[in-house]
């Protein structure tokens, strides 16, 4: 995995820690980190391009394609465009994020009934 501008943050280490605890294999544990890879992309991005005028998401996601791992590029982009602290809205997104897939990866699965079919 590459770095990206939000990387410094984002603090899975209950999620790091409770895939460890739950996951049977490596590629189990592989599979889970690229889920939640994604989720937290796709949240990041998703957080940002609500707050950022339209016209800008273009301009940004351009910008971002060019240096995923500038953060000085991109928060200073994201600052002249965006009211409020981007970075806050991001941490608070990833700690609500994290709250979520603690609750999911921690949850028994349902109950398939007596016979083991649904």
């Amino acid at each position: 995995m590459s770095k990206l501008f939000f990387d410094h943050l984002i603090d899975l280490k209950e999620v790091d820690s409770l895939i460890k605890k739950t996951a049977k294999t490596k590629e189990e544990r592989e599979e889970l980190w690229m889920l939640v890879d994604e989720i937290v992309h796709h949240k990041v991005f998703g957080c940002i391009l609500d707050k950022l005028p339209r016209d800008n998401h273009e301009e940004f996601l351009e910008m971002f394609h060019k240096a995923p791992h500038d953060e000085e590029l991109l928060f200073g982009y994201l600052r002249t465009k965006v009211n409020g602290d981007v970075e806050e809205l991001i941490k608070k997104e990833i700690d609500n994020l994290s709250s979520e897939l603690l609750d999911e990866i921690t949850k028994k699965p349902r109950n398939q009934g007596a016979t083991g079919q649904e």
